[in-house]
């Protein structure tokens, strides 16, 4: 997701969604037989729920991405609250439609939807829901655990790893899958708990919180950069009887660790220009032994 895309871009995308599920739903119709709400959903609703969006990719297709394991997630509530087989089989229809949510986050809009669901909202207005904060999500979750969290609890675990410590790799997935099923499980009770109050809020704060964390995750991938990426070389420039080696003398006076940074976003541009992270790995190990070979590095 593009953070500077204005307010009137993102609406336009969100409208085409929306026109596009509604073109091509096989829903029957847009409200259910039974309109009464349904009796509140316990905590261990909940939490059966979060616990089987661990499954969300298990069907991953390109017809519909996530749409098998987002149903699979909410079955067991849907027919809790759906007591109606028509309106259980209408619920289900539209739930198997084209859906693509960040994994971690996706629990945020699945509580969000049974609270819906269990107020029997128009089909087309939880459809609408949907559609709409896929995108938000997805940005949040980038900038939160792939920018910030993996990088932080990534650099913990290698640094005790590098010392020589086995409980490096072991403090990394603590860590990791503390903070990911806390919330995982938080943000459905949250969602549920919230219903759609929380869209609002969501919408008006997606932009800052996915900047904010963005922010930190540089940071983090910067701080990498500079302790875990290590190149220099042991060039030596002569002029008469005067020495002068290259990494000492005149790299590092002009900034430390500028050949990693160099490598680092020589790295980035070709993966922007569409290079594959394999092909770079086996750059990068042919880079390293010709230049140790050679004697430039």
């Amino acid at each position: 997701m593009a953070f500077n895309d204005s307010d009137e871009a993102l609406a336009a995308k969100a409208e085409q969604k929306v026109a596009h599920a509604i073109a091509t739903s096989q829903v029957d119709r847009d409200d259910y037989i039974d309109s009464e709400s349904s009796p509140e959903l316990t905590n261990r609703d909940i939490n059966v729920m979060a616990l089987r969006s661990l499954l969300l990719q298990a069907s991953f297709n390109y017809e519909r991405m996530q749409a098998g394991g987002w149903l699979y997630t909410l079955i067991p509530a849907l027919r809790k609250i759906h007591k109606n087989p028509q309106d259980l089989s209408n619920s289900m229809k539209m739930h198997m439609e084209f859906i693509n949510v960040h994994p971690f986050d996706v629990t945020f809009l699945s509580g969000l939807v049974l609270a819906m669901e269990r107020s029997k909202e128009k089909v087309s207005t939880i459809r609408a829901v949907k559609v709409a904060l896929m995108g938000p999500l997805g940005g949040i979750g980038d900038a939160l655990f792939w920018l910030t969290l993996l990088p932080i609890c990534a650099g913990i675990g290698a640094s005790l790893a590098l010392q020589g410590s086995l409980f490096g790799p072991i403090i990394f997935l603590l860590m990791f899958n503390i903070v990911h099923f806390a919330l995982r499980f938080g943000l459905a009770h949250y969602g549920y708990r919230t219903g759609i109050k929380a869209i609002a809020m969501l919408k008006a704060h997606t932009k800052n919180i996915s900047h904010a964390a963005s922010i930190v995750g540089m940071t983090v991938i910067g701080a990498l950069v500079a302790s875990y990426v290590h190149l220099s070389t042991p060039l030596v420039l002569k002029a008469g009887e005067a020495k002068l080696a290259l990494q000492t003398d005149v790299l590092d006076k002009v900034m430390p660790n500028l050949l990693p940074l160099a490598f680092t976003l020589l790295v980035y541009w070709l993966m922007k220009k569409g290079a594959s992270p394999v092909k770079l790995i086996g750059i990068t190990v042919v880079f390293g032994l010709v230049g140790k070979l050679v004697g430039f590095l």
